[in-house]
């Protein structure tokens, strides 16, 4: 049975800021050699984090520890709808139990490095996992709800040209316990706990639009929406939750049928030769594949509509021309468009139109049936709009990189470029 375990490095919390690391036995009196010595001691495992595992997972973990079935409804309960880290006022369960969970397991979130505020109201958190690598997470508030964008990687392996993300290249996938510990570490943040209804929760809405590829992670987010979604846990509804792609082809039908979220897909170009350029994943999946998998989207229709997210680009893909070739492109699938202003990155080489111009091409779609509301930037201040995430991590070692080449010194810690996965989860 996978366990996902809590390692020292980089030092997870739960939502009082206590940390976690790996017990070993007190020092041992003997004449062997340090080595040896080091190599005698018995070292106890890592504490087991209960955080992303699923209902069947505790059900065997707690089996293992010999307890009866129903316990494992009960820790879940603790753990999900709870959001309780302290074994000790987990009251339902025996005082023997409790004794074995303290000894044995966590419940730790990812370490939050730094929280930053904007001017209006978005906050961005940047979070560290056990083995020192770093992902972003921004809630953005509306009027009567909020959206948290979740991340699914450490960097992102498409390399798209608009986007900060793609700039630092994929270190790895995220695992389930760190995807849904961005939510409850948000939760966390905003004391959401026990899991609150629709009509009173800040964090309404999930969109998995942070750093990274879901489709190239599926089995992880997979796993990680099945705990979201579980009524008697975190109970996120299913309408609230949106997966973003790129046009992984290939795992846009399994994502409808097996989860049934949201779709969002990341188009930005109406014509192949513009999407070659500025989204390199279009070289694999162009523009007709795509769309034929957007149109057997199981269950999008007009009551549940695909969401084409645009960034508008000066001069790139913001002409007349481009919204009429939209249209066209998308006939036969039901959808609404978001445009989304560029939002300016250091040395992105990109422009945003004048807002005139955005307006008007906002305006050819609408009179061609759709809805195409312009996505007024949020977080700007802070680099937590769409297309700014990047985890410092990264940029630090980047960074870096370049100051040691420029010195003529020798770099054994450069960051490393992925391929462009063939397979979802695929990672160099």
């Amino acid at each position: 049975m996978p366990l996902h375990r809590v390692e020292a490095l980089g030092e997870p919390q739960d939502r009082t800021g206590k940390t976690f690391s790996g017990r070993t036995n007190g020092p041992i009196s003997s004449p062997l050699t340090d080595t040896e010595r080091r190599m005698s001691i018995p070292q106890n495992p890592a504490p087991v984090n209960l955080v992303g595992l699923s209902r069947e997972e505790i059900a065997a973990l707690l089996r293992d520890m010999g307890e009866k079935p129903f316990r494992a409804k009960q820790l879940w309960h603790w753990v999900y709808h709870r959001g309780e880290t302290d074994f000790s006022a987990m009251t339902t369960l025996g005082t023997p139990l409790r004794a074995k969970l303290a000894e044995t397991c966590v419940v730790a979130r990812p370490h939050v490095v730094r929280e930053q505020r904007s001017e209006d109201g978005t906050r961005k958190w940047l979070l560290r996992f056990p083995d020192g690598n770093e992902a972003e997470t921004v809630y953005i508030p509306e009027d009567d709800r909020g959206a948290l964008c979740v991340s699914s990687q450490v960097g992102c392996t498409l390399t798209c040209r608009f986007c900060h993300t793609g700039t630092q290249l994929l270190v790895r996938n995220l695992t389930a316990h760190e995807i849904v510990g961005q939510f409850m570490a948000a939760r966390d943040a905003y004391g959401e706990w026990p899991s609150p209804t629709d009509e009173s929760r800040q964090l309404s809405n999930i969109v998995l639009m942070g750093m990274g590829e879901p489709l190239y992670n599926y089995d992880n987010v997979a796993k990680a929406i099945g705990i979201l979604l579980d009524n008697e846990g975190i109970a996120v509804s299913r309408r609230r939750i949106t997966l973003s792609t790129s046009g992984v082809v290939p795992m846009i039908r399994r994502c409808g049928a097996e989860l049934g979220v949201n779709l969002a897909v990341s188009l930005h170009a109406a014509r192949d030769e513009i999407r070659d350029e500025i989204m390199p994943i279009n070289r694999k999946y162009p523009l007709a594949e795509l769309m034929a998998a957007c149109r057997e989207y199981p269950g999008a229709s007009n009551a549940r509509r695909i969401t084409f997210e645009y960034v508008m680009l000066k001069g790139v893909n913001d002409s007349e021309a481009d919204a009429r070739a939209l249209i066209k492109l998308v006939e036969g699938v039901p959808c609404k468009f978001n445009l989304i202003p560029f939002n300016p990155w250091p040395g992105s080489g990109f422009e945003c139109p004048p807002i005139r111009h955005i307006e008007r091409f906002a305006n050819i779609l609408f009179e061609a049936g759709y809805t195409a509301p312009i996505r007024m930037p949020r977080g700007r201040d802070i680099l937590a709009a769409c297309g700014q995430l990047r985890s410092d991590s990264l940029r630090e070692r980047a960074s870096l990189h370049k100051a040691r080449l420029a010195a003529g010194v020798a770099d054994d810690h450069a960051p490393a470029a992925a391929p462009l996965a063939d397979t979802p989860g695929a990672v160099a």
